[in-house]
């Protein structure tokens, strides 16, 4: 081993990177064994993590949940942080009643659970089918479904999802006097609530089209997620982050440190690897953990010298990777009721000639709207894909016309009160344009597995020139932080054993 003390450096001060250095810190400071950097590009720590502030509230730009508390370790640290508990309140908080949401159809029709139980209890039953869990109702349809999709197909979340929908069209068990709402025909209406669910699932994956997203991974990450309540943190989810970092001495991390080239040894010789910044600057370090995002990764194909190995550049190149952004809108406070709704929206499908003109193309694949918490006067909504980088160049006042004339379409009947929402500001996130990210979190595509996840995630070579981590190096827990998390802790683990560090 080339040098004494060996020089580390974790590029990128996301939760994967600051778990590694936290991790390696912490397991060999007392002897200090390892020169330790941490270079991350932007001017803050978090990467995908952001919690801000609007209009007075506290938000969550980027990741927003801790998905699950049972055996979570990022919920252990928040207990023992004391992150959990604020005197103000914060970002979908204890109050938002979404599991009573208000549906609300294009044209100012709010739709009874009747009209919308059965659609969504079939879009719930045919994910629970993919993810191996058990299904309440229209049991012997799905399993029909299910038995006609091979294991070797390339069977992607959206067609699995139409095959159910067209097989329930095409049984009348329990439709008898199912009606239209308004000019909605019965299977208009029945489609669009479907295409809302679909739109709640985009987000969820990061997809642009569920027609991309792989079928049989879904059962994959659905195995490794943690039961219990998923929450939000109440001094915000950055907090996290710092005190992952807080442990590390002054200098540890570098900030605007830019990385944009990455030279390494494809010999087996073993010799520095030397990062290139956007400075002119560089630094040389035996040992270099990649953090950066799926996105930097795709687009930045020519960042290492030597190029990567094959395999590794098609893991890149098949694995997907998407955008989600978030808007978060402000009513003025004598308009904001004291028990707002959750909404969920119901659009007229692309082809329909009943479209309203004035509703944004952007928003009609948005689903959800609603109060980040009972009584304020902000809001949020999610939007993917195409639609999320559209609104990414859109000048602010017109995302909240745009959100204010729909709201006021989906609520004009004299059924919802005649209520108009017209929203006087809006702040929308930036992940698909910023350099940093180039979008929020990776999905397996269809013609990818958790295969091409165990790929990306090895080391170049033997002598761990170049390792990687991040939410789309871990196979089960990809696009959460638990994943990072976890991925930024193997590494280290894996550097700490090759020294024989581990104890």
């Amino acid at each position: 081993m080339a040098n004494v003390k060996p020089r580390v450096v974790v590029v990128g001060a996301g939760m994967a990177g600051l778990t590694a250095a936290n991790k390696l810190h912490t397991s060999t400071h007392l002897k200090q064994l390892f020169e330790l950097t941490v270079v991350e590009g932007g001017s803050r720590i978090g990467g995908r993590i952001n919690s801000s502030e609007f209009c007075g509230d506290r938000i969550e730009q980027g990741a927003t949940w801790i998905h699950g508390i049972e055996g979570s370790p990022l919920y252990k640290i928040a207990q023992e942080q004391n992150l959990l508990h604020s005197h103000r309140p914060w970002e979908c908080m204890i109050g938002i009643d979404s599991g009573n949401p208000t549906t609300v159809a294009e044209g100012g029709h709010r739709l009874s659970p009747s009209t919308v139980h059965p659609i969504s209890t079939l879009f719930k039953n045919l994910m629970n089918h993919m993810r191996g869990k058990s299904v309440d109702e229209d049991g012997d349809l799905i399993s029909e479904i299910g038995k006609n999709c091979s294991d070797g197909e390339n069977l992607s979340v959206g067609s699995f999802l139409r095959r159910g929908l067209e097989a329930y069209w095409g049984v009348s068990k329990g439709r008898e006097g199912v009606e239209g709402v308004g000019n909605w025909s019965r299977k208009s209406i029945e489609e669009a609530i479907f295409a809302m669910h679909e739109n709640i699932q985009r987000g969820y994956s990061s997809a642009d089209d569920l027609t991309v997203l792989d079928y049989n991974a879904e059962r994959e990450y659905a195995d490794a997620i943690f039961p219990g309540e998923e929450i939000t943190i109440a001094r915000g989810y950055t907090s996290l982050v710092e005190s992952l970092a807080s442990v590390l001495p002054s200098g540890t991390i570098q900030l605007n440190r830019k990385v944009e080239k990455i030279e390494w040894q494809q010999s087996h010789e073993f010799g520095p690897v030397k990062l290139h910044f956007s400075d002119g600057t560089t630094l040389s370090a035996d040992h270099v953990i990649v953090t950066v995002s799926l996105g930097v990764l795709k687009n930045g194909i020519h960042m290492f010298d030597p190029p990567l190995p094959i395999s590794k550049n098609r893991a890149i190149s098949k694995l997907g990777f998407g955008v989600v952004n978030k808007v978060f809108l402000q009513l003025p406070p004598h308009e904001q009721e004291t028990k707002s709704p959750f909404l969920q929206m119901v659009f007229r499908q692309p082809n329909s000639e009943l479209r309203h003109p004035k509703i944004p193309d952007w928003i009609r694949k948005t689903s959800l709207l609603y109060p980040i918490y009972t009584n304020s006067s902000v809001w949020v909504s999610w939007i993917t894909g195409k639609n999320a980088l559209e609104i990414e160049s859109l000048e602010e006042a017109e995302i909240a016309k745009g959100f204010s004339t729909t709201t006021t379409n989906l609520l004009s009947s004299n059924s919802n009160s005649g209520k108009r929402f017209e929203f006087v500001k809006a702040m929308r996130t930036q992940w698909g344009s910023d350099p940093l990210f180039f979008g929020s979190y990776s999905f397996v595509a269809v013609g990818s597995s958790g295969d091409d996840m165990d790929v990306l995630a090895e080391p170049l070579n033997p002598q761990l020139q170049i390792m990687f981590a991040g939410e789309a190096t871990h196979r089960r827990l990809y696009s959460t932080t638990h994943g990072a998390y976890f991925s930024g802790l193997r590494e280290a683990n894996r550097l700490l054993d090759y020294y024989n560090y581990r104890h």
